[in-house]
C-alpha cells in the first residue's frame, strides 16, 4: 500500500486564490449528477475549511437539473452559509435546481432581466413499445421485485408504478417547497401558490420575495464583502480539469470549427455552381 498522497485543491487554492478576497464559485449550465457534481461540492467544501476565503458568492446561471444532484449541491452550499457569508447572483438563469441550491444563500441578489423560478418536480421517460413493435423488435424481462424495471422504455408503466412515480415526484416537490419556504422566509403555503414551475424577470421575482435584490454580480460581491467587514475585492474559483481532459477538449473544439468551415465553403461552393 503506498503513502503517497494525491494532490488535493487545497494546496493549488492556498497558492492561487488571493487571501482576503471574496471567493466566486460558478454555478453554470446543466446540473448532473457524477464525478463533475462531486468535484464541485468538494469545491464548496474547500472553500468553508479555508481561513483564506472570508465569504463566497454564488454566481448562476444555470436552468437546473438532477433533483438529486440539486438537493446534494444546497446542503454542501448550507454548510457553507452556517460558517461564513454566502451571498447568490443570478445573473442569466436561476430557476429549478439551481434555484434550489441558492435557497443555501443568506441573500439572492437577481439582475432585471434574469430568470428565474421553475419552482417544480418533473420526471420524464420515452414509451417505445408501438415503435419497437413496428420495427419487429421484442425485450424479454426477467426480474425478481414487482417493481424491478419501473420506467423501461420498451414497455407501458402499470398503474401501480405510475402512482409510485408520482409518489416520488410529490416527495421532491414538497421537500423543494420546504426549503424555499425557510429560504425565502414565507409560508409553504405562499410557496406552494409560486410552486407551479413557472418562471419570473427578476424584477417580477423581487416583488414575489423570490429574490432580496436586483443588481449584478458585483452587487453581490459587496455585499458579502460588508458582511464579512472585508474590501469588495473578488476572485474566481474554477474545478480545475486534468490536462488530458483540456488538451481533448481544445482539440475537439477545433476540429468542430474545421468541420464547420469545410462544410460550409462546400455549401458556398454549390451554390455558386
Amino acid at each position: 500500500m503506498s503513502t503517497r498522497r494525491t494532490p488535493t485543491l487545497a494546496p493549488r487554492l492556498r497558492r492561487l486564490f488571493p487571501p482576503g478576497h471574496v471567493a466566486v464559485l460558478r454555478l453554470y449550465g446543466p446540473i448532473g449528477g457524477g464525478a463533475r457534481t462531486a468535484d464541485w461540492i468538494e469545491l464548496v467544501r474547500r472553500l468553508r475549511e479555508s481561513g483564506r476565503v472570508p465569504a463566497v458568492v454564488l454566481d448562476i446561471d444555470s436552468p437546473g437539473g438532477s433533483a438529486t444532484a440539486s438537493d446534494d449541491m444546497f446542503l454542501a452550499l448550507e454548510r457553507l452559509a452556517a460558517k461564513k457569508p454566502l451571498v447568490a447572483a443570478i445573473r442569466g438563469t436561476g430557476a429549478s435546481g439551481s434555484y434550489l441550491a441558492a435557497m443555501a444563500a443568506r441573500t439572492l441578489v437577481a439582475q432585471p432581466n434574469a430568470i428565474v423560478g421553475s419552482i417544480g418536480v418533473i420526471s420524464a421517460g420515452p414509451r417505445l413499445p408501438r415503435l419497437l413493435d413496428r420495427l419487429g423488435v421484442s425485450v424479454t424481462e426477467s426480474r425478481a421485485g414487482r417493481l424491478k424495471g419501473m420506467g423501461a422504455p420498451w414497455r407501458d408503466e402499470t398503474d401501480e408504478e405510475r402512482v409510485k412515480e408520482q409518489g416520488i415526484v410529490d416527495a421532491f416537490y414538497a421537500a423543494f417547497v420546504g426549503r424555499v419556504a425557510k429560504g425565502r422566509h414565507l409560508t409553504q403555503e405562499r410557496v406552494r401558490e409560486l410552486a407551479t414551475g413557472e418562471v419570473w424577470l427578476g424584477e417580477q421575482a423581487m416583488a414575489l420575495g423570490l429574490v432580496d435584490e436586483i443588481g449584478d454580480l458585483e452587487r453581490a460581491v459587496e455585499l458579502a464583502a460588508t458582511a464579512a467587514g472585508v474590501p469588495a475585492r473578488s476572485a474566481p474559483v474554477r474545478l480545475r480539469r486534468p490536462f488530458l481532459e483540456r488538451i481533448v477538449g481544445r482539440f475537439g473544439t477545433s476540429l468542430a470549427m474545421a468541420v464547420a468551415d469545410e462544410i460550409e465553403a462546400r455549401l458556398e461552393t454549390r451554390l455558386r455552381t
